[in-house]
């Protein structure tokens, strides 16, 4: 194995005998890498390689490398290794050797410019950052020199192979500046400097473009180069020559997409917008693309078209107010829009037929606020303007929703279908923004249209084209508050009328009618002309996903209207749900929707839907419990109480008494509800079933995990009306813990204690659990295991006083979780002990724990930020480390200086006066929180030994 250890710097080639032994062991290295078919060692070599690219002998064996008889792969790496180190060891070189280092460089791309072209441009990549890196006291007027020495007749390489060389460097240039690793201050000075050599740039691109005789290659070249330029925010005023070149260049095939590139980058750049005269100047340019543009449509030169709206949308999309703000020139401004409209609206389906239609969109966006953000008297001469073209827009991007015939739909590929149903999504987008500029005259548009289309006998119409217009509506209306509109009744009134034949036609309906229940709400009178389309569409499993959708939706808004309703959706949603007609989501979705519905119903007639309801279930239940675990009935056991969770999620009968207070009708409230809820009544009832369950599943995490969600989602809803249900519950949580932990329990019992340990009613069955959960815990931490997260303590301070609780036993093991690798487990731990320690003074287990242990914290504290844990979690370590500053402060005064005096401690890369600082501006603040983590965040780079350096920077 070759070791890396000469230290000297040399710009060129030296004695081969050193060499050449290294030389061999990069080649069979790099042979290793491309060649070998083992993947270990392809990674091996690829390790060793990057070690020698960075190490000291590099700057002697890449010249080696870079010789004629060498391989392309081998003078490659020779070229990168140069480039490395310039680029992250320049302060290797002594600037005595600056000069022969450059023209080294200039000698070996001379070599190159006819040879590999991937060794080229690395070598010019090397030389641009020596240049930059020189820039601009070393190297003053660097690009002038680059240009003469390429100028100048010789060398191996012939005219056009040196200019081809000097453009791939001059577009190298300002690329590795963007990506360079100069200091801040030096990129101010160097980006300075760059833009000064523009005018040694920009004159030579000029002559290249012009010249007739220029041939493809050095045109694309210059075009790529003016590319790379214009991204340093060169004044466009400078470049309107270029880009005039640039239009002339789209003629030309070879050239289309190059050009393309670089009038865009030139227009889209920040700064251009300064340059209005010759923003005015481009969109005549722009305008007379439009021939080109439509020929291209015609016959299909997607590639053509594509670029040409790029080009428009650009100017359009970065300088619409600009070109606004001069009214003079407003008709070509509307043309440039009408063009824009022109792509929007490209013949042909997304993404088959056409894939430029789609750039457009956020043109309409920007254009609109524009508008918008003008003061009222100007706008409103804008608007005068622009409402027409953007009601215009709908009819296009309606017609670009539309569907393809259900034989073109069918040959798509999923991908194909996927992309167009994204494509329809971002149109519905832009339709919700445009109703913010049309308002209600845009929803009577559609309805007007629709309208027609359902009542003319006379002509026929596709059913893509209705469903197009209610895809418009669904837009706005489940966004934007429709409850104002005087069309929905209308609309609702059309529904009926539709002939749904088709799949897509019938989800459209049925996400149209989700999207209006909110307004269905407010007009229950209409619930009777949709509510039977929805149940009916449940039955269809192609509908499976609007259908359930839409009456959840309508459940949760309209609850209070559906009493009349339910015995017909409680009997529908059973059938579907009998028959399996849904997948597992949907079937979650449908018991969700049931609970909304029966949480606006009389408790007696909720007990007879439930019983009716969930009775199935339960005896499906008992039959799995009695058979012995598999996979097939543990998939059936997971369905049905996952059934039962989501039931539960929703139904809630407190909700009656808040909604129908003071708001609503007195139709619509029902009386105060008496004794035990619905859920509790039926959890009780089915508690010894679970129970059974349990027993035979309890080292299953799933069936675990589902059984814990029916409570867990329970208690969320139903909060203290659950406490029927403590005693119990705690208990088996208990047997459940102790036999196998399992994190699921722990959420549980976390959420239990949130709600019920303060109340003194439940505090013994919760304390019990607590000790018990605690107890476990501190066990597993005992064997090693960490994967189980510690309990929730925090908020209930009473329970550290419990006799049966080991508070030392949890403080150590809240030491043990922060040198855990998890940063979820550090992150909890630290909160824990910013949880606890306030409670120092008013909870005596504690308060005793932290005078004879605390030392502990704080010295896995300090290890933490001295660079044994993330530097992502210091302000988790500061958090814990100011609360010990603030409700500690006597003892942290002596524990920071024991600790700090150990030699090496808590980093051997900081002296002891750092320490001292460091201790000295901790305990100066016991108010600042932000402060502190400031304190932590610098502390924690000098102990790893950034401080100062670019990811300090990043930091």
């Amino acid at each position: 194995r070759f070791s890396f250890i000469s230290p000297s710097f040399h710009p060129g080639p030296i004695s081969l005998r050193f060499v050449s032994p290294v030389c061999l062991f990069l080649s069979q290295a790099l042979h290793q890498l491309y060649y070998d078919p083992n993947i270990e060692n392809k990674n091996l070599a690829q390790k060793w390689l990057m070690q020698a690219q960075i190490s000291a002998q590099a700057w002697q064996f890449c010249w080696a490398l870079l010789r004629p008889d060498k391989v392309p792969e081998i003078q490659y790496f020779g070229a990168s290794a140069l480039h490395t180190k310039i680029s992250r060891y320049w302060g290797d070189i002594p600037a005595e050797q600056y000069g022969t280092l450059k023209t080294q460089l200039f000698s070996q791309i001379a070599l190159f410019a006819s040879g590999s072209k991937i060794v080229l441009t690395r070598l010019c990549v090397a030389l641009a950052s020596l240049a930059l890196n020189m820039m601009p006291e070393a190297w003053p007027g660097a690009v002038g020199e680059m240009v003469r020495a390429f100028q100048e007749e010789g060398g191996a390489a012939d005219g056009r192979a040196r200019c081809l060389a000097l453009l791939e460097l001059l577009t190298v240039l300002p690329e590795e500046f963007q990506t360079s690793r100069l200091p801040q201050y030096r990129k101010g000075q160097v980006r300075g400097a760059l833009g000064r050599e523009w005018a040694a740039v920009c004159p030579l691109l000029q002559q290249l473009l012009r010249q007739p005789e220029s041939p493809a290659p050095v045109k694309a070249r210059a075009l790529k180069c003016l590319s790379s330029w214009v991204l340093l925010d060169v004044p466009l005023s400078e470049s309107e020559g270029l880009l005039e070149a640039g239009f002339a260049a789209l003629a030309d095939p070879e050239l289309f997409d190059t050009a393309v590139e670089a009038i865009v980058n030139a227009i889209s750049q920040p700064d251009s917008q300064r340059y209005v005269s010759t923003l005015l100047k481009l969109v005549p340019q722009v305008l007379q693309l439009q021939e080109q543009l439509r020929e291209a449509v015609q016959n299909g030169d997607m590639e053509t078209s594509h670029g040409i709206c790029r080009i428009a949308v650009s100017l359009g999309e970065n300088h619409s107010r600009s070109l606004l703000e001069q009214v003079e020139h407003w008709q070509s401004f509307l043309a440039l829009v009408n063009m824009i409209m022109f792509c929007t609206g490209i013949p042909g389906h997304y993404p088959v037929n056409e894939t430029t239609s789609s750039l457009t969109l956020t043109f309409w966006y920007t254009l609109q606020d524009d508008i918008m953000s003008f003061e009222a008297e100007k706008q409103t001469v804008y608007l005068q303007v622009y409402r027409p073209v953007y009601f215009q827009l709908v009819d296009v991007l309606l017609h670009k929703a539309q569907f393809p015939t259900d034989e073109e739909y069918a040959s798509w590929t999923s991908d194909e279908k996927e992309q167009f149903r994204i494509y329809r999504v971002d149109i519905s987008d832009t339709l919700m923004y445009v109703y913010e500029m049309l308002g209600a005259e845009l929803l009577s548009n559609l309805y007007d249209k629709l309208g027609r289309l359902l009542t003319n006998a006379e002509q026929p119409t596709s059913w893509q084209h209705t469903e197009a217009l209610l895809y418009g509506f669904q837009s706005i209306a489940e966004t934007i508050d429709v409850n104002y509109s005087d069309v929905i009744p209308g609309l609702i009134g059309l529904i009926p009328r539709i002939n749904i034949n088709n799949v897509q036609l019938a989800d459209t309906v049925m996400f149209t009618i989700g999207a209006l229940a909110e307004w269905l709400a407010d007009h229950p009178v209409m619930l009777s002309s949709v509510l039977p389309l929805v149940l009916q569409a449940l039955g269809n499993p192609d509908l499976s996903v609007s259908s359930v959708s839409t009456l959840k939706k309508i459940c949760r808004e309209c609850k209070y209207d559906l009493p009349p309703y339910a015995t017909n959706i409680v009997a529908v949603s059973q059938e579907v749900l009998i028959k399996q007609i849904h997948k597992t989501s949907q079937c979650m979705w449908l018991m969700q929707a049931l609970g909304f519905l029966l949480s606006a119903l009389p408790v007696e007639d909720i007990l007879r839907n439930l019983h009716s309801l969930i009775t199935p279930y339960i005896q499906q239940l008992e039959k799995l419990a009695d058979e012995t675990p598999n996979p097939s009935n543990k998939l059936a056991i997971i369905h049905i109480l996952g059934l039962l969770s989501n039931l539960f999620t929703t139904l809630d009968i407190t909700k009656q008494e808040e909604e129908s207070g003071d708001s609503a009708p007195p139709i619509k409230s029902t009386p105060p509800q008496t004794g035990p809820n619905p859920v509790v009544v039926v959890l009780q009832q089915v508690f010894a079933l679970i129970q059974t369950v349990l027993s035979k599943w309890l080292n299953d995490s799933q069936v675990v995990e589902a059984v814990c969600a029916i409570f867990e989602k329970s208690v969320k809803t139903l909060l203290h009306d659950f406490a029927p249900m403590v005693s119990q519950l705690s208990e088996m949580l208990g047997q459940m813990y102790s036999t196998i932990p399992q994190a699921s329990a722990l959420d549980l019992t976390r959420q239990m204690m949130h709600i019920f340990a303060s109340e003194t009613d439940h505090f013994p069955p919760i304390k019990a659990l607590f000790e018990l959960v605690t107890s476990v815990t501190l066990t597993i931490f005992q064997q090693g295991t960490h994967h189980q997260r510690a309990p929730a303590l925090k908020r209930k301070p009473d329970l550290f006083l419990s006799e049966n609780l080991d508070v030392k036993a949890v403080f150590h093991c809240g030491v043990l979780s922060l040198k855990f690798p998890e940063a979820p487990t550090v992150k909890s731990t630290c909160l824990f002990f910013t949880e606890l320690l306030p409670h120092c003074a008013d909870v005596p287990p504690v308060g005793q724990v932290v005078q004879d242990d605390g030392k502990l914290l704080l010295l896995a504290v300090l290890e933490a930020i001295g660079g044994q844990s993330s530097r992502s979690l210091m302000d988790q370590f500061a958090e814990v480390l100011f609360c010990m500053n603030k409700h500690c402060f006597g003892l942290l005064t002596v524990w920071l200086k024991e600790a700090l005096q150990s030699p090496g401690f808590p980093s051997s890369r900081v002296s002891n006066e750092q320490k001292d600082t460091f201790s000295q501006q901790v305990l100066r603040e016991r108010v600042n929180k932000r402060r502190v983590k400031d304190i932590v965040k610098e502390f924690t780079l000098v102990c790893r030994g950034l401080h100062g350096t670019e990811y300090a920077a990043e930091y």
